[in-house]
């Protein structure tokens, strides 16, 4: 196992390393986690870095000291982008990631944030447990990639300029929207768009590359965009934009583990879904008292606005995702069977 751990490493980073302790009936393992996010501690900060940070120290106590793991934030291990091809290589053990971010790469996963095609958590999450959610496991998993956790977010937009409520508010704007599908509605209403992670949002409306950001309410958080922007919408009460940012993990280094260790990562994984509900939700309602604190207008979606950016994904991404591949087919039909 040591051999092909080594073989699987590169230079962006040492996979997980195996200590063979005198005496003890497996190795232990020491995880490398990585993800874009600000880091805090297991009780503050952003609660996707305190959900990496509350797996490491659950499956240390869960096996006795056989796994440990090291947290990573800020990208501060592997660029953002970079992190989902280091697990597919094993180079890299676990990850936070935005599912969408590898679309360059896997245009299937482009499903986690589809425009309008989840409209709640609830939706978002029963995808585990419906044929979608089957499938895209299937997928990932012949890709190399295990889902440990589904963390869903609802999202809004943070502008330096006039707000981006309904679609026509985006004419002329030039807006980052988080995935391929999301921008092609974005140009479809009239606006520009910019492809940045959403650690970069800031310094592009910063620099005026960017007049507005779509991203989730911890984003909108923690990347204190609330100090160049001068509205908000919030996607607290209804959103067209959820994103998929579950917490990944390498399929070749987990499946070079004893099922000991597999079985405890997998039940801390699973139990750290409400958590991550929870943490999504309370950022959502968040999100719009830190912006008006700062003196930025605050604005809400409904049903019919939301329904006016999902007629307009309809005719345009949802056509071209499902035109891609096969699986972009499939994957597209299933979510879609999924009731709100």
């Amino acid at each position: 196992m040591l051999t092909r751990r080594h073989v699987l490493a590169s230079a962006i980073a040492a996979p997980a390393i195996l200590r063979f302790g005198i005496g003890t009936a497996h190795a232990a393992t020491t995880l490398k986690i990585s993800h874009q996010f600000p880091g805090g501690t297991i009780d503050k900060g952003d609660f996707r870095d305190r959900l990496c940070r509350m797996f490491a120290a659950e499956v240390a106590k869960r096996s006795g000291g056989e796994i440990a793991a090291e947290i990573y934030p800020n990208s501060s291990l592997i660029k953002t982008n970079a992190q989902f091809s280091a697990m597919r290589k094993g180079a890299l053990d676990v990850s936070l990631y935005p599912l969408p971010y590898a679309g360059g790469e896997l245009p299937e996963t482009n499903i986690g944030l589809m425009p309008g095609l989840v409209s709640t958590y609830d939706q978002g999450l029963r995808w585990k447990t419906q044929p979608v959610g089957k499938a895209l496991t299937d997928f990932l998993a012949d890709k190399g990639i295990i889902i440990l956790t589904w963390v869903w977010q609802a999202g809004g937009v943070a502008s330096r300029s006039r707000p981006i409520v309904a679609p026509e508010d985006a004419k002329g704007l030039k807006v980052r929207g988080g995935s391929r599908e999301m921008d092609m509605v974005l140009q479809t209403a009239g606006a520009a768009v910019l492809s940045v992670p959403s650690n970069e949002i800031y310094t592009a409306m910063q620099t005026g590359a960017c007049d507005a950001g779509i991203t989730s309410s911890t984003s909108l958080i923690s990347f204190r965009l609330e100090e160049i922007a001068k509205s908000l919408t919030s996607g607290a009460n209804a959103s067209y934009w959820f994103m998929l940012e579950p917490l990944l993990m390498s399929k070749s280094i987990f499946d070079g583990l004893p099922k000991n260790q597999q079985d405890i990562i997998r039940a801390v994984g699973t139990e750290l879904e409400a958590f991550g509900k929870k943490g999504a939700q309370d950022d959502d309602a968040e999100v719009a008292k830190i912006y008006a604190k700062a003196g930025a207008k605050v604005s809400v979606l409904d049903a019919a606005t939301v329904g006016k950016w999902r007629d307009i994904a309809r005719d345009t991404a949802w056509k071209d995702y499902g035109a891609k591949t096969a699986n972009a087919a499939n994957l597209l039909k299933l979510a879609s069977d999924v009731s709100a």
